[in-house]
């Protein structure tokens, strides 16, 4: 497996302070008295925003009676500021759902993708230190296949990359994992730029097999890999498909520590599941 650049302390987002809507007019106090200004607060603002946070807290969408609902707004006020907020750019309509739009991306872009690679960054130093084992988050983007993070230690040293992880994919519980949650095309299309070669004695010996064995995983299964990248290494792949994009979490472990792997792979399944909200959300860190 690949040991890209780790990330060990996230930077947490910058800390912006929150913007106060400036009255029309300032009161001013008598004339005897000292000057004070006035702090109006515009409850249409608040309410708007308050949308803003339920919708992105949706990555599915959502339609106006859950978001009224979950804000404790009238549905008639709630259908008024959303339509707004459509008209605006900050919000999309889709089939009856309510999405950020790009307005509201442009003004988040930059702290949130920081706040999301954080959280996933955390994770992995988390499930590394509770496993015992080297964690890594990757996905297949643009045709490749990315690691995207790596979280290890020193006594659970990641992998190391001794032929390019990208063109190795058929050897890898990363590569094969993400390669079988691919539709056939696109699978295809990846082994044409990538042939299958052996790297260990272990390693599947051609296309044809390679394909078998992928046809019979299930999207959701579990895929275990037994030295056919590295020799001395066993790893296994959780699958994580969010919408069209596929990703996966891995571990490894040295191979005479192999009977850890299933306990180890079930465990860091079950953190997945908890966390699947914020790989959503953290899926183009």
């Amino acid at each position: 497996m690949a040991t890209p650049p780790r990330q060990r302390d996230a930077t947490a987002p910058d800390q912006q302070q929150p913007f106060i809507a400036a009255p029309d007019r300032q009161r001013s106090a008598t004339a005897d008295g000292p000057q004070q200004s006035a702090v109006t607060l515009i409850g249409s603002v608040q309410r708007a925003m308050r949308l803003l946070e339920s919708v992105a807290g949706h990555e599915h969408g959502a339609p106006a009676k859950q978001l009224a609902r979950e804000t404790g707004l009238a549905l008639p006020t709630a259908y008024h500021l959303l339509r707004t907020l459509v008209h605006e750019g900050y919000l999309r309509r889709d089939k009856g759902l309510f999405f950020l739009g790009e307005a509201a991306e442009r003004l988040s872009s930059s702290g949130a993708q920081e706040k999301r690679r954080s959280t996933i960054v955390d994770a992995l130093a988390q499930w590394r230190d509770l496993i015992g084992a080297p964690v890594y988050y990757a996905m297949y983007r643009d045709g490749e296949i990315e690691v995207l993070c790596v979280s290890d230690a020193p006594g659970n040293p990641a992998v190391e990359e001794w032929a390019d992880f990208r063109e190795t994919g058929h050897a890898h519980a990363i590569g094969q994992c993400l390669l079988a949650q691919l539709d056939e095309n696109v699978r295809r299309d990846h082994l044409d730029r990538y042939p299958v070669r052996s790297l260990t004695p272990y390693t599947v010996r051609d296309s044809h097999s390679l394909v078998r064995r992928l046809d019979r995983m299930r999207r959701t299964e579990l895929v275990v890999e037994r030295q056919e990248y590295a020799l001395g290494t066993v790893c296994a792949a959780i699958p994580i498909t969010l919408g069209t994009t596929a990703a996966t979490m891995a571990i490894s472990l040295p191979s005479h520590q192999a009977d850890r792997l299933p306990a180890a792979a079930r465990q860091l399944q079950t953190g997945v599941d908890r966390l699947l909200g914020s790989l959503a959300l953290s899926i183009s860190i």
